[in-house]
C-alpha cells in the first residue's frame, strides 16, 4: 500500500505564495504519474498540474504561468510552487500517484489552502 502525506497548505493574503509538498511511502514499484487536484466548496475535484517520472508535466489552464510543479524521484516527493495566489484557488489540494505498471491510483488527505484579505 502506498501512503501519500501532505504538507504547506495554509492561509495566504491574494497575490501571494506557498509550496506544498506530498511525500510516498509504503510499498513504492515505480510511481509514474504525480500530482496534485483541488476541490473547492460546492465543486467538483479538479486537475491543478501532474508530473511523470521523465519530468513531462501538465497544468489546467487557471494555474499555468503561476503554478510549478517538480518531483524528486529518490525521494518520492511532489512539489507545487504556486504564486500570485488568488481568491480561486480556495480550496483542499489533494496529492495524487499512480503506479507505473499496475496503474493503482493513491491520493493523500488533503491540504487546505485559502486565500483571502
Amino acid at each position: 500500500q502506498v501512503r501519500l502525506v501532505e504538507s504547506g497548505g495554509g492561509l495566504v493574503q491574494p497575490g501571494g505564495s506557498l509550496r506544498l509538498s506530498c511525500a510516498a511511502s509504503g510499498t513504492i514499484f515505480n510511481i509514474g504519474v504525480m500530482g496534485w487536484y483541488r476541490q473547492a466548496p460546492g465543486k467538483g475535484r479538479e486537475l491543478v498540474a501532474t508530473i511523470m517520472r521523465s519530468g513531462w508535466t501538465n497544468y489546467a489552464e487557471s494555474v499555468k504561468g503561476r503554478f510549478t510543479i517538480s518531483r524528486d524521484n529518490a525521494k518520492n516527493t511532489v512539489y507545487l510552487q504556486m504564486n500570485s495566489l488568488k481568491s480561486d484557488d480556495t480550496a483542499v489540494h489533494y496529492c495524487y500517484a499512480r503506479a507505473l505498471v499496475s496503474s493503482d491510483e493513491y491520493w493523500g488527505q488533503g491540504t487546505q489552502v485559502t486565500v483571502s484579505s
